[in-house]
């Protein structure tokens, strides 16, 4: 009999258990099993895992998103309840309301008194749900995943506490969490293509935000000194084991500070994140490598990598750089897209930086970055940072400019190489910046890949609920 069928047997003999409205838990499994004291009463509610009957008595386990327990079910208690629960197949959702104990082999253990069809499982379980393996499957149907791999749920749950523990760092000190548009009349604050749509009301076209920073900026405009924001930015461009097109971004703001403040700041914020999700301890093991948190961490300098790879200096003009990383590359300039320019930096800066340590890239060039303050000594040189680890690129940070006029300027000169954005400037945040903004730091991280180096993943697939795959 199939279970479409035994949903029609049993819908008649016991009613319809997706007619069922709640069953209220008294709470999780592993709040049992870390407070277990036998003889206490409890309600859970959680998928049927496993199943032993022996005749008049069986043995079951269920679990919850926290763990899984024993349950027992016995056909003198439950009397008509029993006969539901040897109806019962895998993957049946169920409430069960009992008493704790412990067997003779001191597993802890539900004595059933009541039992609750809450929700029929219509679809047998993949063939060894019990350890899901295929890759496409796992992500394309994460739910599959999720029930069967306990390390996937583990990753899940401990992203939650990861991104609760930097909230709450934020928040103690002194920074406000804010929320900005997702939805942008000219998209801006970083590089990258962004997605498109069609505003009926206003017959216009806007762009989901490739980031939140202009908007924030205007907050600093406004008077807050501090403001944080967890947000969700597009990026119209391809994905890989590094890059989603939707991603989760932390950008924090500043005033009255530069980026060595954002330095000191991540050193204390991932510092804090290894010791809790660690044991208190500072060293990372990341697919093999190890890599030790331990403030203070090294800085190398952009400019002096590339005038040692490409003889560039600070002073070259864009175009200059390009055509002496063309050839030294054997590329064409037509080849030479904005992801290979990353790609190729990426790859030069980690032959210079110790990978057993995180570390600060810094001293980037002028036009890398249209939104960063220059050196007072250099303006060819910015006061900008990225953070790398393990050789991932995990956060940006620079002081911004607070300076109207110099920000037209460099906007301007922007909108000639910028791919994949209209070319117009936000007026609007030129106008906030002509009402004085203070000068401040900005920071922004990649939680995605924050959490794929805390948790040892090897994929941003594997941090992301339901990452965007190619419709089959």
């Amino acid at each position: 009999m199939d279970n479409r069928s035994k949903l029609a047997k049993l819908a008649e003999f016991y009613g319809d258990p997706f007619l069922e409205t709640k069953f209220p838990k008294s709470c999780y499994i592993k709040e049992i099993l870390d407070n277990f004291k036998e003889e206490n009463e409890v309600s859970l509610g959680g998928r049927l895992i496993a199943k032993r009957e022996h005749g008049k008595s069986s043995f079951a386990h269920i679990r919850d998103i926290s763990g899984r327990i024993q349950i027992y079910a016995k056909l003198d208690i439950l009397k008509k309840g029993y006969n539901l629960f040897k109806e019962l197949d895998i993957g049946d959702i169920i409430g069960v309301r009992g008493t704790l104990f412990k067997t003779k082999t001191a597993e802890p253990t539900v004595l059933v008194k009541e039992i609750r069809l809450l929700a029929k499982s219509l679809r047998v379980l993949p063939e060894k749900w019990h350890g899901l393996k295929d890759i496409e499957t796992r992500y394309r149907q994460r739910y599959l995943d999720l029930i069967a791999n306990p390390t996937t749920r583990e990753v899940f749950w401990e992203r939650s506490h990861i991104i609760s523990s930097i909230r709450n760092f934020f928040n103690r000190s002194g920074y406000i969490e804010v929320e900005t548009p997702m939805l942008h009349s000219i998209p801006g604050g970083a590089s990258g293509s962004p997605f498109v749509t069609h505003h009926d009301a206003t017959d216009c076209d806007l762009y989901l935000r490739i980031a939140p920073e202009l908007y924030l900026k205007r907050l600093l405009v406004g008077g807050f000194d501090k403001v944080y924001e967890i947000n969700r930015s597009f990026r119209n461009e391809g994905t890989s084991t590094r890059h989603s097109s939707e991603f989760t971004m932390l950008e924090a703001y500043c005033a009255y500070q530069n980026y060595e403040y954002m330095m000191s700041l991540c050193e204390e914020l991932f510092a804090m994140l290894m010791k809790e999700f660690h044991s208190g301890s500072l060293v990372l093991n990341y697919q093999g490598k190890k890599i030790d948190f331990s403030p203070p961490w090294p800085r190398i300098s952009f400019a002096e990598v590339f005038r040692k790879e490409f003889d560039i200096e600070p002073r070259d003009s864009r175009d200059l750089v390009l055509e002496k990383i063309c050839k030294k590359m054997n590329l064409s300039l037509k080849e030479l897209s904005r992801s290979q320019i990353l790609n190729i930096t990426e790859e030069l800066i980690e032959k210079y930086y110790p990978v057993n340590k995180p570390s600060f890239v810094i001293d980037f060039f002028s036009w890398t970055s249209p939104l960063a303050k220059a050196k007072k000594d250099n303006p060819y040189i910015l006061e900008r940072f990225e953070l790398f680890i393990g050789g991932i690129e995990v956060a940006n940070s620079y002081s911004e400019l607070n300076d109207p006029i110099e920000q037209r300027k460099r906007l301007e000169e922007n909108l000639k190489f910028e791919e994949g954005l209209p070319k117009k400037i936000d007026e609007d945040f030129l106008l906030s910046l002509e009402y004085g903004m203070p000068p401040a730091a900005g920071l922004g991280i990649g939680i995605d890949r924050l959490i794929m180096l805390i948790l040892n993943q090897p994929s941003i697939r594997d941090v992301i609920f339901f990452p965007l795959l190619k419709p089959i």
